[in-house]
């Protein structure tokens, strides 16, 4: 395939959501106790309800949305501790656009931009080395968040800075790293998964081998989907088909882009620059071990963590938000009690409503008149 609409043929569609059924009968789930399949990327998630993707499948195959939003996860006292640093009149604080809006304890960093802090939205950490190079009598401070995805460039960025000598460069580092995460889903209690659609993205830099756990110690099929909706069928099916086979492995749907043993160059940035964490505190899910990196000692001169006091205070999400469930997959966006009520993008309690990527803003945008009808239209059955 060679072309966008190849990948969102709507014959194809049907015909592949049509074997689909064919063998959610083979295996024989009903909508009572449906095959739930975790699709762990939120990217994932946006295509599901922007293509209508979950209404091409029977009632008894169910998506489950999963923490593949890295601003999503972010705990609010790391916000607020964005803040402090964005608030230091000596610094000049870049970010992404879509952690612009995340809500801390007390503010936004939009929020504190419109208090008079330095905020900038940067397009790559390039951006913020050349706002290094263009402003020597200030310091810089790049907000350095994303799975596996962006720390390469993350990496790259910092080693470049080392080259130059920029030494009013530094990274606030929330990298964080994607199979800690699964295993730790995957470990929750009462939480019942049989297979997963694995990140493209991210999968792009580590490889399919990081995988094999999920196949070998919990018997669950796993299968790196692309993010058309092809991709996302295709892949639907090809856990089912391993379902209905009695097999459990690691398949790539999304070859075009994802090799077999990922980007050695990538891989090599991020070992030279980052180092795992003994543990790092999610969002819904607690504090989880190594799942989280920091800049490795022979680049602390480039560490915000190290250049600036940081509060680091533990700050527990508003009671009435119940991101940390949606994240774990316990619960959907519309079971949320704020969900399109408090919660809006406009004014959100929680950064799944926030995030391009989060699950709350992909209901909110794609399906909300739909799920809050089919919602209130079950409450009214029962």
């Amino acid at each position: 395939m060679k072309h966008v609409d190849e990948y969102r043929d709507p014959a194809r569609a049907k015909e592949i959501a049509r074997e689909i059924a064919q063998l959610a009968e083979r295996i024989g789930r009903t909508p009572e106790r449906p095959l739930l399949i975790m699709e762990v990327c939120g990217g994932h998630t946006h295509s599901i309800f922007r293509y209508g993707i979950q209404q091409l499948l029977p009632e008894s195959v169910q998506f489950v949305h999963g923490p593949g939003c890295p601003v999503c996860v972010l705990p609010m006292g790391r916000v607020d501790d964005c803040v402090a640093l964005a608030e230091r009149r000596d610094v000049i604080f870049t970010t992404f656009g879509d952690a612009m809006r995340v809500p801390g304890s007390k503010k936004s960093l939009l929020k504190a931009k419109a208090d008079g802090a330095d905020v900038r939205m940067v397009y790559s950490p390039l951006d913020a080395l050349q706002l290094a190079r263009d402003n020597p009598d200030r310091e810089v401070v790049f907000f350095g968040l994303g799975f596996e995805t962006t720390m390469p460039s993350t990496a790259m960025t910092v080693m470049q800075a080392k080259a130059e000598g920029l030494r009013n460069f530094s990274l606030f580092c929330n990298h964080i790293t994607i199979i800690p995460t699964v295993k730790a889903i995957l470990d929750s209690p009462g939480m019942e998964l049989d297979g997963f659609l694995g990140p493209g993205h991210v999968s792009m830099v580590i490889g399919q081998a990081p995988y094999e756990f999920i196949a070998h110690h919990y018997g669950r099929p796993l299968v790196v989907a692309g993010f058309e909706p092809l991709d996302v069928l295709q892949s639907v099916y090809m856990v089912l088909r391993q379902i209905a086979e009695g097999r459990s492995e690691i398949e790539n749907q999304y070859g075009r882009i994802v090799p077999r043993d990922g980007n050695a160059q990538a891989l090599r940035a991020i070992q030279e620059v980052f180092e795992l964490r003994e543990f790092f505190e999610w969002r819904g899910l607690g504090s989880i071990d190594h799942s989280g990196v920091r800049i490795r000692a022979e680049y602390a001169d480039f560490d915000a963590e190290r250049k600036f006091p940081i509060p680091n205070l533990k700050i527990a999400d508003p009671k009435a938000c119940q991101c940390g469930e949606v994240l774990k997959g316990a619960i959907r966006p519309r079971d949320c009690k704020v969900f399109g009520t408090a919660c809006t993008p406009e004014m959100p309690l929680g950064s799944l409503m926030v995030s391009s990527e989060g699950a709350c803003a992909a209901y909110y945008q794609y399906a909300r008149f739909e799920t809050r009808a089919s919602h209130d239209t079950a409450e009214a059955g029962a």
